[in-house]
């Protein structure tokens, strides 16, 4: 444990969702919840509902304005109760090619940085982090399955906080 009583040892976890709005509600409770230097690293297919889950953050940070995927502009910035910058790696060709654009940089230390398809960016992304990976369920069944791994104290204590209790 360390000072806060929240183990500094990775945890992992698993939810469920059967509609976009219980994806975007367990996205508005990591917003609520989020402290500055939050990383989110959200993986998935197209259409699985990383989108869905960033809108919910945003809300949950009481952002008003719309809150779109940044494929073509590869980042947004949202005032909020912390500054949100949503990231999306989908047409990036090579991992450095985020820090040779400045989408991960020190900003990101006072804000929530949400990257949709950060597995394009894996090594490149810090170790501490909240990640999830959203999995479809099969053609014509609406639910996802969303597996959770988060590193470092503040992660894990946003955890705690959002997500233990579903």
């Amino acid at each position: 444990m360390n000072r806060s009583g929240v183990s500094a040892t990775p945890a992992a976890g698993t939810l469920e969702s059967h509609a976009p709005r219980q994806t975007r509600e367990i996205g508005r409770a990591i917003g609520a919840a989020a402290l500055p230097g939050t990383l989110l690293a959200l993986i998935g297919p197209l259409g699985a509902g990383k989108t869905e889950l960033a809108k919910g953050v945003a809300e949950g940070l009481g952002v008003t304005t719309v809150v779109n995927s940044p494929t073509f502009v590869l980042m947004n910035e949202h005032d909020g109760r912390l500054r949100l910058f949503h990231v999306d790696a989908y047409r990036l060709e090579d991992p450095d090619e985020a820090f040779a654009a400045g989408l991960l940089d020190d900003r990101a230390a006072a804000g929530l940085t949400v990257v949709e398809w950060a597995d394009r960016l894996a090594a490149q992304l810090p170790a501490e982090r909240l990640e999830l990976t959203i999995e479809p369920e099969p053609a014509g069944v609406n639910r996802r399955r969303i597996s959770w791994r988060a590193s470092g104290p503040d992660h894990l204590r946003l955890v705690a906080d959002a997500l233990l209790d579903r």
